[in-house]
């Protein structure tokens, strides 16, 4: 069952093309990433998705119903958090968890408490004097103290100290058992890894990859450390061979991946003592899509 659908999303900002013809499923139950730079589209079809903008074209259905028309009686079964959190800075954390939730029709005063010690934060301080770290803590306590059937984070642990991401961590893997749907946008490629069942990558506005991580290794290489009996010939003029480095018996390289089967035969001639495969991360495989944009923008593509 299909928890979101969308199929040929556009929209134009003016002459902008900001998304071109869009496809998303995320099934019922999953843990889906929605992953690409800034800029990219991420946050404008999340935002279509939530009846805060208009498409220009293309259907979406949204826990069944139409997020334009439906957003008041769908958004009382979802949880959102943005990746920008503005709070009213004269309330109370702990008043606005309780507001938010109430607008959801309710939640265990149990949840709510176990998640303020979980997320180490003080309710009775003003939203005003709360760091960004302590606003995001707020969006987040607000969103997974009720009991809704999709939850929606958008850069969910910008400002969160690595702590605090590893509860959040946590916190998804516990909905995920319960059930729960969840699409993840995220700049932290190893958060994503980690938690998603299948993800989306989006660049300038076009999805260009969809599947589970493992369907989509394909797209870069699988590295190699071999030791051998005697020194490994020939890799030198493999096209399928990258970065090579030879040492007496310990080789190390990279391979493509539709070529690991062929190359642990040939490997098997010079007498394999050990040897290691580690396949490619999802941060290799971002940067098999961005190149030199991804590395120039580490900063802000937290990795």
């Amino acid at each position: 069952m299909s928890v979101i659908d969308i199929e040929k999303l556009t929209k134009y900002y003016g002459n902008f093309l900001a998304l071109n013809e869009v496809d998303l499923n995320v099934k019922q139950g999953e843990v889906f990433g929605f992953i690409g730079p800034n800029g990219a589209g991420k946050t404008t079809t999340l935002r279509i998705l939530l009846g805060m903008l208009r498409k220009n074209s293309g259907t979406i259905r949204l826990l069944g119903g139409d997020p334009w028309h439906d957003a008041v009686r769908l958004h009382r079964r979802l949880a959102y958090v943005p990746g920008e959190v503005n709070l009213w800075p004269g309330l109370t954390g702990g008043e606005v968890i309780d507001m938010l939730g109430k607008l959801r029709g309710g939640f265990e005063g149990e949840r709510r408490d176990k998640l303020l010690e979980r997320f180490k934060l003080d309710p009775r301080k003003k939203c005003g004097a709360y760091s960004t770290g302590n606003r995001q803590k707020v969006a987040l306590i607000a969103a997974l103290v009720s009991d809704v059937e999709l939850y929606i984070f958008d850069e969910p642990t910008s400002g969160l100290d690595p702590l605090m991401e590893m509860v959040f961590r946590e916190s998804v893997n516990e909905l995920k058992k319960e059930g729960k749907t969840v699409l993840l946008s995220s700049h932290i490629l190893s958060e994503v890894e980690a938690l998603c069942d299948r993800i989306c990558i989006i660049r300038e506005g076009q999805i260009i990859e969809n599947g589970t991580f493992d369907e989509l290794r394909h797209l870069t290489r699988t590295n190699i450390t071999v030791d051998t009996h005697k020194p490994i010939t020939g890799l030198e003029d493999m096209k399928e061979v990258h970065n090579l480095i030879q040492k007496c018996n310990h080789t190390q390289f990279s391979v493509d991946a539709e070529k690991i089967d062929s190359m642990l035969k040939y490997l098997t001639q010079f007498g394999v003592q050990s040897l290691i495969s580690v396949p490619p991360t999802l941060e290799e495989l971002f940067i098999s899509y961005y190149g030199l944009e991804y590395t120039e923008n580490k900063e802000t593509i937290r990795g």
